[in-house]
């Protein structure tokens, strides 16, 4: 099931919905985001799938232009967007508002119709559809942090090691490799020595080298 629902009006929110849905998928996989657009298939009832959709999400991405709380739909109780975020808002599913561009500022209650007035006191992210990356990368991490499901799904930190831990960078090497952890330090855990000839040093501190002692041959 889904975990983050998108919401957005057609004709207006297309191009953020769209991007915000690939840069998602492309993080946590397509089964985790739900939009109307890629997520209901030829057949389904469009009606239930949004419902369940909403339902099932943990958060819902509400993606609004400088008119979205102007617009005439968002007054009439069967429009889809305003629909979906009461649903959510009414199974306790968490909404962010997610401003489309730098010039839409935050929502005023008076602008909205009196059964969403409440999304004017809901903290909100930010997302230029031009300049994205950064506002991508914040709405993915602020995701992670919201909903446990994400974290355990994020492929942006697949193969980081734990804290503390080391990367294995060796490959393709036939023999003997000595990985070592803090070779900055001088400190080189592990070492193994093959096949050496002469004075060998491992360890820590100075080597010191003496001549082994001389072999007098005595005639009898």
């Amino acid at each position: 099931m889904p975990k983050v629902f998108i919401n957005y009006r057609t004709g207006d929110g297309d191009e953020a919905a769209a991007l915000l849905y690939q840069a998602l998928s492309d993080r946590f996989g397509e089964e985790m985001i739900f939009r109307a657009a890629a997520s209901i298939q030829p057949g389904d009832l469009y009606a239930q799938k949004l419902i369940d959709g909403v339902r099932g999400s943990a958060v819902l991405l509400a993606i609004m232009s400088p008119g979205w709380p102007h617009c005439p739909e968002l007054r009439d109780e069967h429009d889809w967007v305003r629909r979906e975020i009461m649903a959510a808002h009414t199974a306790g599913i968490r909404v962010i508002p997610v401003l489309k561009g730098r010039k839409t500022g935050r929502l005023k209650a008076g602008d909205l119709p009196t059964e969403l007035a409440w999304l004017a006191d809901v903290q909100s992210l930010v997302l230029d559809v031009r300049d994205n990356k950064a506002d991508l990368a914040r709405i993915g991490d602020e995701l992670v942090a919201l909903v446990p499901s994400l974290r355990a799904a994020d492929r942006s930190t697949a193969g980081s090691p734990e804290p503390g831990g080391v990367r294995n960078s060796a490959s393709e090497v036939h023999g003997t490799v000595v990985q070592g952890r803090e070779v900055t330090t001088g400190d080189i855990g592990g070492t193994v020595i093959k096949r050496t000839r002469g004075p060998v040093h491992a360890g820590m501190g100075d080597i010191n080298r003496r001549s082994p002692p001389a072999i007098t041959s005595m005639a009898s």
